[in-house]
């Protein structure tokens, strides 16, 4: 757990706005968490900026005092240059993170993340039985 108290490992679901006319993106990100330290991954349906299917992306960053930092980097080769930057603001109870993304010199907009309660409830039992 990090400094700010939250272990943000587990399924969780977001919405990610464009600056423009385009249409809001749902995806899915699966996040481990090691005191602070944040790696994952997302899932998101294709068909924005020619992105076809299913678009997976890696994720790494941290948290302290209940900002989240992240980069996600796609792994369609076409877009792998395009780190995607976020910073986001834990939400007290650890469930919810809001905050924007940013591709420098490119596009920036928002982004809202809630964590799923039964995949959570099934992390903290297991981290139970382990310890």
């Amino acid at each position: 757990m990090s400094d700010d108290g939250h272990d943000l490992s587990g399924a969780w679901t977001g919405l990610f706005n464009y600056p423009a006319h385009l249409p809001q993106t749902e995806f899915q990100a699966r996040l481990r968490d090691l005191a602070g330290s944040v790696t994952g991954e997302t899932t998101e349906t294709g068909g924005h900026l020619g992105l076809t299917g299913t678009a997976h992306g890696m994720i790494e960053g941290h948290h302290e005092g209940g900002i989240l930092h992240f980069t996600k980097i796609y792994d369609d080769l076409d877009h792998a240059g395009h780190p995607i930057h976020y910073r986001g603001t834990i939400a007290a109870g650890g469930d919810e993170i809001e905050g924007r993304w940013d591709i420098p010199g490119a596009w920036s907009g928002t982004f809202l993340m809630i964590r799923n309660p039964a995949a959570r409830q099934s992390a903290t039992r297991k981290a139970r039985q382990s310890a």
